[in-house]
């Protein structure tokens, strides 16, 4: 009976090891037609921080993002400024035409994980969308797409890419316009560290003020 109930355990442990998301940091670079930035997820159990780092100083935040999936608020701060506010909730962003997601056989490896291609094509905006999507347990994910609700191209044509196994996320996308075959947008994840952040950086400083 004690062998019966100690395999139980180990099995109870093990499962919910697997169960558990994604913790560390997630690098990732994001290029338009002007210029290319830096920025960081950090993240820890239902906690997400973006940081975006400044173009012109690599090591230097230039702003930053506190996501909590719980209870679904966003804060914004401002480094330079020392001042921090919630972002509030806009209205879903609108699709026009109709996306057509194709998945391939074509599979990636990037930052060690092995992604496979999906393509979001949307003739009616021009514009097609390459996602190299890895399977894992990057749970914050798509609970962090939702919740930040954002209108560019990239983010509303992921939505597009139904039925993902848990824990998916695009560690490679490239949006490219139709006729011309010219990259627009591109984002590339360049590093993945499984070494959880501290609490304190999912919280405002205390000498921020607060801006409405």
């Amino acid at each position: 009976m004690r062998k019966i109930l100690l395999i139980c355990a180990i099995w109870a442990f093990f499962t919910q090891l697997g169960a558990q998301g994604f913790n560390g940091t997630i690098e990732f670079r994001y290029s338009t037609l002007k210029d290319t930035s830096r920025n960081i997820y950090h993240v820890k159990n239902k906690l997400v921080r973006l940081d975006n780092y400044s173009r012109k100083k690599s090591n230097v935040v230039e702003g930053s993002f506190l996501f909590d999936l719980d209870t679904k608020e966003v804060k914004i701060l401002s480094p330079k400024r020392k001042i921090w506010g919630l972002q509030k909730s806009e209205t879903p962003p609108l699709l026009t035409g109709e996306c057509v997601v194709t998945k391939s056989k074509a599979i990636k490896t990037i930052s060690g994980h092995k992604c496979s291609e999906y393509i979001v094509k949307n003739t009616g905006e021009n514009t097609v969308i390459t996602y190299w999507v890895a399977q894992g347990k990057f749970t914050f994910f798509s609970p962090l797409i939702e919740l930040w609700n954002r209108k560019d191209k990239q983010s509303i044509y992921y939505a597009q890419l139904k039925d993902l196994p848990a824990g998916s996320m695009p560690l490679m996308s490239v949006e490219k316009h139709i006729d011309t075959g010219k990259t627009i947008t591109k984002l590339e994840v360049v590093k993945i560290s499984k070494t959880a952040p501290p609490d304190q950086y999912f919280k405002v400083p205390a000498d921020y003020t607060k801006f409405d």
